[in-house]
């Protein structure tokens, strides 16, 4: 049924098979573990994870693109396409009706987002933590319109997966633009210096990084990379604004 899902479960399946995730799933992942098409990832001593897998990273965002759509206490049916949209330019049409299908199995539920929120920040990396806030706004985004009671709900996951204020508030300032917004995407202040800018830049590049979470797979690479090049954007403003050369 969810045979060529298998480009993300393939990578391995960790964490996800358990815990809130695991039951919110069961079925999905069932159907994997009696056709024994999942590869078990090594954990350390403590359950956590050593690399976040596709099918981990995947799963979660499934869930928590869920519940977001939740938020406001109704899915419409343009969300779902925009969604849809969103799934087949990242992620191909065969992963996007997959991966809708699924989505549309887990908007009938109910979603224990705390419980889900920890059971990911105890097992995913940070890099890849910062990638779900970017896809979760990015497909907010989709509508070219934001939701304050969507966007409070990202904030909240945010905050539960143990994103620092500042790495958060430069995600949001690339889809929703505050004022010195360059400044906050590379988490500097106006007031910085040109040396201190180019630090600022040259650390965000590096956070940034699609490297960083390139064991996610070529599905998830594209949003890396958008996040990557709202830093470098943001880089060239304030270059221009400064005459930096």
């Amino acid at each position: 049924m969810m045979g060529k899902f298998g480009k993300w479960i393939g990578g391995g399946l960790g964490f996800v098979v358990g815990g809130p995730i695991g039951g919110l799933l069961g079925f999905f992942i069932g159907s994997f573990v009696d056709g024994t098409s999942v590869t078990w990832q090594q954990t350390g001593s403590q359950g956590r994870a050593y690399r976040t897998t596709p099918g981990d990273f995947g799963m979660s965002l499934i869930v928590l693109i869920a519940a977001v759509m939740k938020a406001d206490g109704k899915v419409l049916r343009s969300e779902l396409d925009f969604v849809k949209k969103f799934f087949v330019s990242q992620f191909g049409p065969e992963t996007a009706g997959e991966a809708l299908q699924m989505l549309k199995e887990l908007l009938q539920k109910d979603i224990p987002l705390r419980d889900v929120c920890m059971q990911i920040r105890g097992n995913m990396d940070y890099s890849s933590r910062l990638q779900l806030i970017h896809i979760l706004y990015n497909i907010s985004a989709a509508d070219r319109r934001f939701e304050q009671v969507e966007t409070n709900v990202i904030k909240s996951i945010s905050d539960m997966l143990g994103i620092s204020s500042t790495d958060y508030d430069s995600i949001r300032n690339m889809f929703i633009p505050a004022t010195d917004a360059a400044y906050r995407i590379l988490e500097a202040e106006r007031t910085a210096t040109d040396e201190e800018l180019k630090a600022a830049y040259r650390k965000m590049a590096l956070k940034y990084h699609p490297d960083k979470v390139s064991h996610l797979g070529e599905d998830f690479r594209k949003s890396a990379e958008e996040k990557f090049k709202a830093v470098n954007e943001a880089w060239e403003k304030i270059k221009k604004e400064r005459n930096i050369n």
